[in-house]
């Protein structure tokens, strides 16, 4: 990697500013029962970072207040997060599609099944991790036994009417490499996934997402430990793509931490890049005008090799 991240944009005469705010993500802590091999996060069993109600409260005041088109609840594992289905319920009548990001081997749990039946009331957007339709390379990134697990909870989620044709029950599936490559075509990628879960396991899901997994987190300590991470960095650089720019996810998207503190974009809460340079929290800001400069690192090559994330 010859050039940083800003050095290519200033090389391709290149700005990345804020066109405004339509999507509002909210992390709600690093708690997850998974201890995934790509997450940029280092979420897992062991840690502590959960939002409270409170913060809860002042997400959905924020929401209110700037009037997102979109919510999307990620984390860690939302499911696992007390108080969940409050944030869920308070912030559906605010927007017009609100997400949640589900690893699908919690929900198997009877513990969980009231908050499948709410968002099916709610018609929440369900948007699940599934690497590959291999079994073996699934469970390599995620953990032994994810796999059958998660194509349980597929057929279960079928059941409830997710991801059938004309159902207006959204299921979306989202595919990371399995390693220190780049992710295949989507469209190509969506078309088998559709095919071969279709024909062999008799599972549908309404889209298919292909992203690059950011070198960050647990997924930086894999490629460093294994060598990978001067290779890997080069191939998002040479990747690079001057037209994904423009439509970059976080020209529109503001994401909050589970403490309430704001971000561009995920990406940079696990990096501590806070938005617009400077730690703000949801409380204390009264506008997002367009224009305003987002804070990038060398990471930020990840969303802008090959089709990118927009």
């Amino acid at each position: 990697m010859d050039k940083t991240f800003q050095e290519k944009l200033l090389e391709n005469k290149l700005l990345l500013h804020r066109d405004g705010a339509e999507i509002l993500q909210v992390n709600v802590g690093r708690l997850c029962n998974l201890t995934c091999r790509h997450c940029h996060l280092n979420a897992g069993p062991g840690r502590t970072e959960v939002m409270d109600k409170d913060t809860m409260t002042e997400v959905i005041a924020f929401a209110n207040r700037f009037q997102f088109k979109t919510a999307d609840i990620t984390g860690g594992s939302p499911e696992l997060v007390p108080d969940i289905d409050y944030l869920l319920l308070e912030l559906r009548p605010l927007v017009n599609d609100l997400i949640l990001r589900t690893n699908l081997v919690l929900l198997l749990q009877e513990d969980y099944r009231h908050l499948l039946d709410l968002c099916k009331e709610l018609k929440v957007v369900l948007t699940a991790s599934f690497p590959s339709t291999n079994a073996n390379q699934t469970d390599a990134q995620r953990g032994k036994g994810v796999w059958l697990d998660s194509v349980e909870m597929l057929h279960r989620l079928n059941a409830m009417g997710y991801g059938m044709p004309d159902s207006d029950l959204k299921l979306n599936l989202v595919s990371n490499p399995t390693g220190a490559f780049m992710p295949v075509d989507q469209c190509r990628a969506e078309k088998k996934f559709k095919q071969d879960l279709a024909r062999k396991w008799g599972v549908h899901f309404t889209n298919l997402f292909t992203f690059a997994n950011i070198p960050l987190g647990r997924f930086r300590s894999w490629l460093e430990s294994s060598g990978n991470l001067a290779q890997y960095m080069e191939k998002l650089s040479s990747g690079f793509n001057p037209a994904t720019v423009k439509g970059l996810m976080c020209r529109t998207l503001i994401s909050v931490s589970w403490d309430g503190y704001l971000y561009d974009c995920d990406f940079n809460q696990a990096v501590d890049l806070p938005f617009s340079g400077q730690k703000i929290h949801l409380t204390k800001i009264s506008k997002i005008p367009p224009g305003i400069p987002i804070e990038a690192g060398d990471h930020c090559y990840a969303c802008t090799a090959g089709a990118g994330f927009t």
